[in-house]
């Protein structure tokens, strides 16, 4: 967007609004204008590290990596705009969702960060599941604190506040426990008639290790629960020390409900109003749906989160998407390299990517799987990349290209069908975001074709969830009144829908037999995670 307006005055006022997002690699901050457009941007790379078999980053980690950020957005507004930022209209902080961070009556963490990556919580996730009627899946809040609880874990009895990452840097901020619902639904399950933690399960959960002799309740140790919109506290004096170590920025600026990745990227991709979706494709894929009604009864594939809003939302997380495409790629440059051909990698992309448009709708009886890792919606703790074909399959260029698109979105569609098919979901438009929608068309016909729904994708999506919390915090100062899905709709996104491709027909049927011949083979990938070690 062409700002017509002096950006650098529009700063110095303070008018500025900053969102930050830690996500699992990169901790990146967008700094927005007027008419809600990224004005400038920083970020820091950073990395979990495996210690005594839990996937962390230490405390040192988060807060120098939050101040590097920080100070990298502040040199690119010095470079862009040649001036400082000392104040700004609001702040709104985002970060991958789930994992454990327990403290106790002093504020002291007590064991380190327990990540969302980390696999160690399937007994506390069976029971939770079993209990409450729904799936708790194993990266869940509650399932790390119920995990430690079975352990026997001597600190359980010494927390005095629980929460995530995002609401853990907003609390040293401003002082205030709190969490946007989003975020908070990947902690315990939320009843959206009443936007908080739902009450009958909460009760449960306290009965339940009550029996075990520990006396916890979830309302005196989770964050209190907030809308999008509302006022979530103000940056304290010792809060602007923390995040601005040179000192120019001041207290006093209002924090909008810290939010989750899921939640930042729907509102990035204005997929908040009901029977809208998001898709987000890269080395692991997941689906969000928001829903106009529940469904008719749990599932291990599904997650159930909401909107910033509260509104209930199904969530298919698949660990699997491009990294297998990736290697293959690089095969074929290696092979043009052999020939002594320098490689353009887009445009090798371009090239094989929609070759694959050519191949036949089912693959022509390829089949192949993409599990790098494991994948638990199909039932694997591991993963084997295979590629499979009968000797009359038909193997070509096109058809090996299609197999591999289509299996990227294999374990997703699987998962997709319970929502789509089995529970009759309506949806009018997914938006599809990340490295698989690069080549235009290839990756949005595929996701067409997987979901049998419209898919479009925008511009603006590749702004990713630091832009998605930096419009949560527009919202909170700017709504006017208006519901969130209407914030975007008119002052963000205007009517800017994207590129909408409807799905073909016969890619849709294509897709449903390659579905078959996917899971018909799964026996294939188990013996090979079995053979291979």
């Amino acid at each position: 967007m062409e700002a017509k307006y002096d950006i650098k005055g529009f700063i110095e006022a303070g008018n500025a609004i900053l969102g930050i997002e830690f996500g699992s690699t990169r901790i990146k901050a967008v700094l927005i204008g007027r008419d809600n457009e990224p004005i400038a941007q920083g970020s820091h790379d950073w990395e979990n590290r495996l210690e005594n078999g839990i996937w962390t980053y230490s405390e040192d980690d988060i807060w120098t990596g939050l101040q590097d950020c920080y100070a990298d957005m502040k040199k690119d507004v010095q470079k862009l705009y040649g001036t400082d930022v000392t104040s700004l209209k609001a702040i709104g902080f985002s970060a991958m969702m789930h994992g454990y961070l327990a403290f106790n009556k002093d504020g002291s963490l007590l064991v380190p960060f327990r990540t969302w990556r980390n696999t160690i919580t399937e007994k506390a996730s069976q029971e939770l599941s079993q209990l409450f009627g729904f799936n708790i899946p194993q990266r869940w809040s509650i399932a790390h604190l119920y995990q430690a609880i079975l352990n026997g874990e001597e600190h359980v009895k010494d927390i005095a506040f629980q929460t995530t990452l995002a609401g853990y840097v907003h609390w040293k901020l401003t002082g205030e426990k709190v969490l946007g619902v989003g975020e908070a639904s990947g902690m315990f399950p939320i009843d959206s008639s009443t936007g908080t933690y739902n009450s009958k399960m909460v009760s449960q959960f306290e009965e339940l290790i009550a029996g075990k002799g520990i006396d916890l309740k979830i309302n005196d140790i989770f964050p209190k629960v907030l809308n999008a919109g509302d006022d979530a506290g103000v940056l304290t004096d010792e809060g602007a020390k923390l995040l601005d170590v040179s000192g120019s920025l001041k207290g006093g600026i209002k924090l909008c409900p810290p939010e989750g990745d899921a939640g930042t990227g729907m509102v990035a991709t204005n997929s908040v109003a009901k029977r809208t979706g998001n898709v987000s494709a890269g080395t692991s894929v997941f689906a969000m749906v928001v829903l106009e009604n529940e469904l008719s009864k749990a599932y291990e594939a599904i997650d159930l989160v909401t909107t910033p809003s509260g509104d209930p939302v199904a969530m298919v997380h698949c660990n699997n998407c491009t990294s297998d495409l990736n290697a293959w790629v690089n095969i074929f440059k290696e092979f043009a390299e052999a020939f002594g051909i320098e490689v353009d990698m887009n445009k090798l992309f371009g090239t094989l990517y929609n070759k694959a448009l050519e191949g036949d709708a089912d693959c022509g009886g390829l089949l192949a799987y993409n599990y790098f890792s494991g994948e638990h919606i199909t039932g694997f703790e591991e993963g084997r990349p295979l590629f499979v074909r009968t000797p009359d399959s038909k193997f070509n260029l096109a058809n090996f290209m299609r197999v591999n698109l289509l299996t990227a979105l294999g374990a997703l569609k699987t998962g997709c069908d319970i929502l789509l098919k089995q529970e009759k979901v309506k949806v009018d438009n997914i938006t599809g975001h990340g490295g698989l929608f690069k080549t235009k068309g290839v990756g949005q016909r595929i996701l067409a074709a997987a979901m049998n729904a419209p898919v479009s994708v925008m511009e603006t999506a590749g702004e990713g969830g630091a832009w998605g919390i930096a419009l949560l915090a527009s919202y909170m100062v700017n709504k006017e009144g208006r519901s969130l899905a209407e914030f975007l709709d008119e002052k963000v996104f205007a009517g800017e829908k994207g590129v909408q491709m409807s799905p073909d027909a016969s890619d849709a049927e294509g897709f449903d037999k390659f579905i078959e011949r996917y899971l018909g083979g799964l026996p294939i990938e188990r013996a090979a995670v079995d053979s291979l070690k």
